[in-house]
This record gives C-alpha cells, structure tokens and sequence, in this order.
C-alpha cells in the first residue's frame, strides 16, 4: 500500500489529493482502480517499446487477463520516469488489488477489460491529423474517460457511500469523464499535434483550416485571417464541450457522500476553469494552457456545495 500511495502522488499529484480525501471504505478501491488503469494508459502512449502494432495490441488486450491475475506479472521497458517505474513494479499493485472486496475487483477488470478493448481500437489509426469526425473523437473519449466515470460510479454503489443504483447511472457518468478528457484534448492542441497523436476531429477543423494539416493553425496564428480561423475552431470545440455541462451537474446533485461529493467535483470545475481559459486564447495554438496556481487553491477551497459548483460553472 505505500508503493500505492507513493506512486500515485508521482504520477499524478492532483488526483492524489482528491483521492486522500476519501472515506477509509474507498480510498484503496478507487486508488487501485487508477494505478491499473494508469499502467493501461502508459502502455498505449508508448510509441516506441513495442515492434509492431500488433505486439502493443496484444499486451493491451490481454492486460487484465496478465497484469490482474498474475501476482509477478510486470514491464521492464515501458513508458518514462514514474509510469515506467509502476509498470516495473506493478507485482506491488497486484498486492494491494488482489486483496479488495470481490465486487471491487470485478469493477476493476471489467472496466479494464473494455477500455482496453476501445483503446486497442485506436492503435492502428492515424492520429497525426486528428480523429476523423465527431463520433470518432467522442468514442475514443469514451473509452479513455467515459469508462472510469462507470467505473467509479459502480464502485461507489458497492462500498454502500452512494445508493446502489448509482451503479446504473452509465450515461451520466459517461458524461462526467468525457467533460474532463475533452478539455485536456482542446488544451493540449499543440502537444498531440507534435507527438502525431492528435484527438481534434478532421470533420471541425477542417471547416476551419486553409489547408489539410491540423497544423495549419499553430503555424498561421500570426496572420488575422488565421488567428480567426483558429479561434473559430477551438471556440467551436469548447461549445461542444459545455454541452455536457448539464448532465455533469446533475449526476452531482444526485451525490449523497461529502467526501464523494468533493473527489467528483473538484476536477470538474478545474475542467471548467480550464475551459474558460481556453475560449478565445490564442496561447492554446503556441503552447499550454494552465490555470493559475492561485485560482487552483481557490476553486479547491470553494467545492464543498453543489451551490458553490453551480456558481463557479455560471
């Protein structure tokens, strides 16, 4: 449980927070469920350990069939600094996994399993240019996102802090995780663009652009016609972001634990600040967008009510 603990703040340390401040009945659940599913995510980003499509495939399809049931299973070369160090050590992860309650583990594969499927999917795609269109860029969020937002609904349900039929609650929860990958997709423009791993779908931007490359607008935001261009396309993606507002908001008034209240909560409205930064900003075609440290500690200290969530959306 310390390697856990130790390499959660690592791998992520804004996550880590929110995850500490959990009931002792689903901290481990919900801090095994992300490790794994980070060690899932460290082999799909990795696009240089594997020697061929089809070899990444294999160890993304049989993840959960390897790395969840045997107890010595691990990577030695995969991923950079802290991913690559869980994936070495994830025989320490198992530990921890293998002695949570049966529901939870079930969650835990399951959820797994499938966002392994969706993410084997996208492997042999050309990303460089983006996803083809609209339904394409939403299925990938889904897969990526959409899954850890059921994922952790079905596991509030099971430790009995929320009403089991929240373990129902699969679009609403969908929405939750899409609301947050979507906004780090619109913030890290630049970013996929450069790793050849890009998530705007061809079938908005291309409205925009005055040529076929998504790189169109990182290198024609010094002119006005392509500063407009540009802004017109990432307004229009932030628009299609803000449409899950609504669903987000309800799936937390339906919340009944504090504590479960603030860990959903909490990085809802950094996605919505962070979109708000967004809108309109050139800086998101020259670099990457972040909300100040300052604002940060801000919106940490006023999520505590679904009326204090409500004020910082609106």
């Amino acid at each position: 449980l310390a390697f856990c603990d130790d390499i959660l703040v690592h791998v992520s340390r804004s996550f880590a927070a929110v995850i500490r401040q959990l009931p002792d009945r689903l901290l481990v659940d919900i801090l095994v469920f992300y490790l794994v599913l980070r060690a899932l995510d460290t082999i799909e980003d990795d696009t240089t350990a594997f020697a061929s499509p089809e070899e990444k495939i294999d160890y993304l399809l049989n993840f959960h069939r390897t790395a969840l049931a045997d107890p010595d299973w691990n990577l030695q070369h995969v991923g950079q600094g802290d991913e690559r160090r869980l994936l070495q050590q994830f025989p320490q992860c198992h530990r921890v996994y293998a002695k949570l309650a049966a529901p939870s583990r079930r969650v835990v594969a399951d959820v797994t399993a499938r966002m392994a499927t969706g993410m084997a999917e996208f492997v042999r795609k050309d990303l460089g240019q983006g996803t083809t269109n609209t339904e394409q860029y939403n299925r990938y969020c889904h897969f990526v996102a959409g899954l850890v937002g059921e994922g952790l609904s079905r596991l509030f349900a099971a430790s009995g802090l929320e009403a089991g039929s929240f373990a129902g609650e699969l679009h609403l929860s969908d929405q939750m995780g899409l609301f947050l990958q979507k906004t780090n997709i619109i913030r890290d423009y630049l970013e996929d663009y450069v790793d050849q791993r890009a998530f705007w779908p061809q079938s908005v931007w291309k409205k925009y652009a005055a040529t076929d490359d998504l790189g169109y607008f990182a290198q024609s935001i010094g002119t006005d016609d392509g500063r407009d261009r540009a802004l017109g396309c990432l307004n229009e993606l932030v628009t299609d972001a803000l449409e899950l507002v609504p669903d987000c908001l309800t799936y937390l008034a339906r919340l009944q634990c504090q504590e479960i209240f603030r860990f959903c909560a909490i990085p809802q409205v950094m996605a919505i600040a962070t979109l708000d930064k967004c809108y309109h900003n050139v800086n998101v075609f020259t670099g990457v967008v972040k909300i100040r440290k300052g604002l940060s500690c801000k919106l940490l200290l006023r999520t505590n009510t679904l009326s204090q969530v409500h004020e910082t959306f609106y």
